[in-house]
């Protein structure tokens, strides 16, 4: 019997626990459900059933390691590990071919642990890596150009690699609460000009006189704006004060009496 974490109910996970795990999907696929378990350790039973499994539930538990025989699970299209303890992931995760969602948020994962072999998920279409300790992602997931959605939030990122930021069918891009360097007030009054600029399109005679009369005024609101340089700042000038030290040389005989 092969070992594996502590239920809430101290029940451990066997074979037959696993078998019993097991659930159809909607669309008839077989789930083996064991998050919310207390697991803490990869239970090696399951692996006699990586045949039969097309998604992976582990999610929920306690576990700090995935081991190498991860991908024994070659049928697998659907994997979820988020909330647990994962600091490494092991390079064979890459071996996964069929895998079209993947999800590793809420853990201990930083850009070291993250294997150069993620690249060879070719149809991942669905991946999670937010709430973790990431500052840098590598630009090899770039190669994963069926990567529909992906998840960064709540980590250390300072910057997105553009061979993600444009991948081919990427739809969603979740990047929220990363320490990114905000926009400096030059490149805010730049993109505003830019922005006001998109709205005259269409030629003055196909517009309507309330329409016409409304674009003259946005447009004066442009060109003043255009005409308005931002000022240098100016070193202050305290016109008022008293020449440096003055009103201190003649004082200097009263503080060495005092």
């Amino acid at each position: 019997m092969a070992k594996g974490g502590k239920g809430p109910k101290g029940k451990k996970v066997t074979l037959k626990v696993a078998k019993n795990c097991i659930k159809i999907t909607f669309d008839g696929k077989h789930r083996l459900d064991l998050s919310k378990m207390g697991i803490t350790t990869f239970p090696k039973c399951i692996l006699k059933l990586a045949e039969d499994v097309d998604e992976l539930d582990l999610s929920r538990n306690m576990l700090k390691k995935i081991p190498d025989s991860i991908e024994k699970f070659q049928n697998l299209r659907w994997l979820d590990l988020h909330s647990n303890q994962i600091d490494r992931l092991p390079e064979t995760i890459g071996n996964l071919q069929n895998l079209i969602f993947l999800n590793l948020s809420n853990n201990k994962l930083t850009a070291r642990s993250l294997p150069v072999e993620l690249n060879q998920l070719k149809i991942l279409r669905n991946l999670n890596l937010g709430l973790n300790h990431i500052d840098n992602l590598p630009t090899t997931l770039g190669a994963l150009k069926e990567l529909q959605e992906v998840g960064v939030f709540d980590n250390l990122l300072t910057t997105i690699p553009n061979s993600i930021a444009k991948l081919p069918k990427l739809k969603k891009l979740n990047a929220k609460r990363n320490p990114f360097p905000g926009p400096t007030e030059e490149e805010l009054f730049i993109d505003h000009i830019k922005r006001l600029e998109t709205l005259y399109v269409v030629e003055e005679k196909d517009l309507c006189f309330p329409c016409l009369r409304k674009c003259q005024e946005e447009r004066d609101k442009l060109n003043k704006l255009k005409n308005t340089v931002p000022a240098p700042l100016r070193k202050p000038n305290f016109s008022s004060l008293m020449t440096p030290n003055s009103l201190a040389k003649e004082n200097q005989a009263e503080w060495r009496m005092s």
